[in-house]
């Protein structure tokens, strides 16, 4: 729609007589391109045959003004590879490369723009946002959209929601004494007719609205008080052109009265020499917001606000800056109802194409928030504009010349499934352990609550950028050819507005070490595992932490194929049972070596008051006849101890020794703690901190408790004096076995 678009942007009908030179074509293209007649402007340069610089200049942008970008994109590359070409050239050849989809190739004629011109503000976000196209194009699932019915074959925009009905501006023919028909795109001027609502959204019985509104030229968009009875409407200036004979556009308003709408009356920011239009009220209407090309602003079409008083007098337009406002076209307002929105279209900004709609956060103290582009499916390579939206944020529409369409432009329904919101910018830079930036990283963003994913790749600068929503945590992947992966985490449950997160990655020398560490239990992957990985054969060590898969990469730089490794990694996590494997390798080839497909990794749960000798694998200690002296059996097992506590330097055990029922009580108790003592000393001497071992003797005093159902016991059976007995005639066997399971060792965990 670059034809109402331009149009709207106020690139207006010239009254003045259509040049006749009846000696030079040349000329007769050129007044045919003044007056905006671009299609007789093309059919007479083709006659020409566009030799010079400029003519190929009005050629193309003719093309391009009725939105012809396939015929517009080879002439603007002609352009620029011209001698005597301008940086607006390049700017405009960028700008159809990405009507026409070809969004890599745009962001490098973007760049060479922005070589050329520094300062200018779409040089500027297109620098800062190169490859934002790849999560725009992905279409927001919880928005649907859907070509209206009503639509006709010439332009339909502007849906603006009024009482029960919408008001929309349209150039449909309808009935009329006199058919007028605009230069530029040879269609019937707009005028603003109004529609019943259905419960679908879609629009029916369409009619002019009625009043002293429409006359002959152009007439809309329109913006409503939230009452209905005052309306501002776009209107071209009826009374007076500009110093170049231009019609401009210009803001009027009406009350209704009586069920009519009074006559017009022009507001304070009308001027002939420049245009002001597309206004929009804010629900308490205090605030009007409109576009205009006025002296002062930052370029093209700017966006102002206004605040309105009771007495119905307007205060003065301010413009809303560069958060908002390019060097290009921003147009099309709409200040939603909570107040914190506000949605317009953009050429300035980086889109996917022509105009796109983007929403900025309005706070508080009407300062400028955020800005966001919002994507598919509102947003396309063609003109996409003229958004608004129900309070509830459930549906609403919006405006758009895309293909498939009915029209030159039509109105489209939206139904939303969940409301907009501007979250929180995650940002950083991939980069390697050096420091240098790396660009074209393939940066992956996964949410962690919805298991969704967004991939986007790193500009000239290493930089990327994602806008999430709030009170989540994202886990970020950084990829690239010959680098190992990086890995962070990034938590938008912080005060912060923007949160920096950067992500690192080695570069890949051939060979490395790969470990995965897991639950013994459960098989799921531990994160932050604390890693101490010695070499063996230089002494090196080196603590690190595994990732939130349970894996860490190590890249060995130091070696060569053939050559040998040792290594041993000290594994520790709070709530699991620390251990020590040692990992020898001949590395005979290039790539990752996995240490967990050669070893166990995985990682014992364990739990205080738990007994040590069920975790691992402990046979019984004995001891000769009345004694407690370390048998070289005995010391087998107990050596065991003393290496998982070696290995868990906190760990603090209660050695318990315990003898079946046989003897009495006090000679049983005596030799289960002269026992108990002599295995915690033999232990003590051998692990570091020996306080954290000490032994207790409990002689008969604590039966055992264990799964006798095969001889008609419980599942968890007391093993006690009673119990036995009654197997002492009739079962020997059964009777020596449960009198030896009370005969035992425990190691129960204190502390960790």
């Amino acid at each position: 729609m670059k034809t109402a678009l331009l149009f709207l942007s106020f690139l207006l009908i010239s009254l003045s007589t259509l040049a006749q030179d009846p000696v030079g074509k040349e000329k007769k293209a050129n007044a045919a391109y003044d007056n905006f007649s671009y299609d007789k402007a093309i059919e007479r340069y083709g006659e020409l045959g566009t030799s010079s610089l400029d003519l190929m200049r009005k050629e193309a942008l003719s093309y391009w003004r009725l939105n012809n970008t396939e015929e517009a994109e080879p002439l603007f590359k002609d352009i620029v590879m011209t001698e005597g070409h301008t940086p607006e050239d390049v700017l405009n050849y960028a700008l159809v490369l990405r009507s026409n989809e070809k969004y890599e190739e745009s962001e490098e004629w973007m760049k060479k723009y922005g070589n050329l011109n520094e300062t200018d503000l779409r040089a500027q976000l297109y620098a800062r946002e190169k490859g934002s196209y790849q999560r725009m194009i992905r279409e927001n699932k919880d928005l649907t959209i859907k070509n209206l019915d009503i639509n006709s074959e010439q332009q339909d925009f502007s849906a603006i929601f009024y009482k029960d009905q919408v008001v929309f501006a349209s150039s449909r023919e309808g009935v009329k004494p006199i058919h007028r028909r605009w230069n530029w795109n040879r269609l019937p001027f707009l005028d603003v007719y109004v529609a019943d609502k259905n419960t679908d959204n879609s629009l029916a019985n369409p009619a002019r609205l009625s009043g002293k509104i429409n006359k002959k030229f152009h007439e809309g968009p329109v913006a409503f008080n939230q009452a209905g009875d005052f309306m501002i409407f776009t209107r071209n200036n009826y009374d007076g052109t500009s110093s170049e004979g231009v019609v401009r556009l210009q803001l009027f308003s009406s009350k209704l009265m009586d069920g009519k709408w009074t006559k017009p009356v022009p507001l304070p920011f009308n001027d002939n020499e420049y245009s002001v239009g597309h206004a929009t009220i804010s629900k308490d209407g205090k605030w009007l917001y409109f576009a205009s090309n006025m002296p002062g602003g930052i370029g093209g079409v700017d966006l102002y606000r206004a605040e309105m008083f009771e007495n119905g007098q307007y205060g003065d337009a301010v413009n809303l800056g560069d958060k908002i406002n390019t060097e290009g076209d921003e147009i099309f307002p709409f200040i939603h109802a909570g107040g914190e929105m506000l949605f317009f279209s953009s050429n300035g900004r980086v889109g996917l194409g022509g105009q796109d709609v983007f929403m900025a956060q309005i706070k508080p103290d009407n300062v400028i928030g955020k800005v966001m582009n919002l994507g598919a499916p509102v947003n396309s390579s063609a003109d996409d504009f003229s958004f608004v939206m129900t309070e509830n944020q459930e549906n609403g529409y919006f405006s758009s010349n895309r293909e498939g369409g009915k029209g030159s432009d039509d109105i489209y329904s939206f139904d939303l499934a969940k409301p907009f919101t501007f979250g929180k910018i995650i940002k950083g830079v991939a980069k390697d352990k050096k420091g240098n930036l790396l660009a074209d990283t393939k940066i992956t963003l996964f949410d962690l609550m919805t298991g969704e994913e967004e991939v986007m790749m790193t500009n000239d600068d290493g930089a990327y950028e994602y806008v999430v929503e709030e009170d989540k945590t994202f886990n970020l992947r950084g990829q690239k050819s010959k680098y190992f992966d990086g890995t962070n985490t990034a938590d938008t449950r912080t005060e912060e507005e923007v949160i920096v997160v950067d992500l690192v990655l080695e570069k890949d020398p051939g060979i490395s070490l790969y470990a995965v560490v897991t639950d013994k239990k459960t098989g799921a992957p531990l994160n932050r595992v604390k890693m101490l990985i010695i070499d063996n054969m230089t002494g090196v060590k080196e603590t690190v932490y595994t990732e939130v898969a349970g894996d860490y990469l190590k890249p060995l730089s130091d070696k060569k194929l053939d050559e040998r490794g040792s290594y041993n990694f000290v594994l520790e996590k709070d709530g699991y049972l620390g251990k020590t494997v040692k990992y020898n390798a001949l590395f005979d080839h290039e790539g990752k070596y996995n240490i967990h497909s050669d070893l166990d990794l995985t990682l014992e749960p364990i739990q205080v008051g738990g007994d040590l000798s069920k975790i691992i694998d402990i046979n019984p200690i004995y001891f000769d006849l009345n004694k407690a002296i370390i048998r070289p059996d005995a010391a087998l097992e107990l050596d065991k101890i003393v290496k998982v506590m070696n290995e868990n330097p906190n760990m603090v055990i209660e050695l318990g020794s315990h003898t079946d029922s046989r003897g009495s009580d006090a000679s049983n108790e005596s030799l289960s703690d002269r026992r108990a003592k002599a295995s915690a000393a033999y232990i003590a001497e051998r692990i570091t901190n020996p306080e954290r071992i000490y032994g207790k003797g409990y002689g008969e005093s604590k039966p055992n408790t264990v799964n006798a159902t095969e001889d008609g016991g419980s599942v968890e059976q007391i093993l006690t004096e009673e119990f036995i007995n009654a197997f002492k005639s009739k079962n020997k066997k059964a009777f020596d076995k449960y009198h030896q399971m009370n005969r035992r060792t425990e190691f129960i965990i204190i502390k960790m």
